[in-house]
């Protein structure tokens, strides 16, 4: 099992929708959430309940979260939560084939990407144009 693939992975679902995920439960979060990442709400919200409570319960992963979803187009920040599900994925091996089998079956989820000119596709996207808001198309 490859942790760095998991958790980059997770890095790449979780991010975008951190600032709804940190607040699950509150209603507006929930529905910005459905609005925003569309069917894959519930799978990035399964996946994250599953890594709450070790992300709760570790500061430095905690705030890694935190700062993940106040600066999601950051690449520092975005490393810096990679690192710490990283380390928790390594000190509980159960839990990272859970997350990995969540993965696995979530794969076929489109996944929203949210942020400026932001782009995710769920799977293969060659010789196609999309179009990211403005007048620049970008080429795959």
């Amino acid at each position: 099992m490859d942790i760095s693939a998991i958790a980059s992975s997770l890095t790449t679902v979780l991010v975008p929708l951190l600032p709804y995920l940190l607040k699950a439960g509150e209603k507006a979060a929930e529905e910005t959430g459905k609005s925003v990442a569309g069917e894959s709400w519930e799978w990035a919200k399964s996946l994250w309940f599953k890594l709450k409570p070790k992300v709760d319960a570790k500061p430095g992963a905690l705030e890694a979260a935190e700062d993940a979803a106040q600066l999601p187009d950051d690449e520092d920040v975005q490393a810096s939560f990679r690192r710490q599900l990283k380390k928790l994925l390594e000190e509980d091996e159960s839990l990272a084939k859970e997350v990995s089998s969540c993965l696995e079956q979530g794969r076929d989820i489109a996944v929203t990407a949210s942020g400026n000119r932001s782009v995710a596709i769920g799977r293969d996207a060659k010789g196609n144009t999309i179009v990211i808001g403005d007048r620049n198309k970008v080429k795959s």
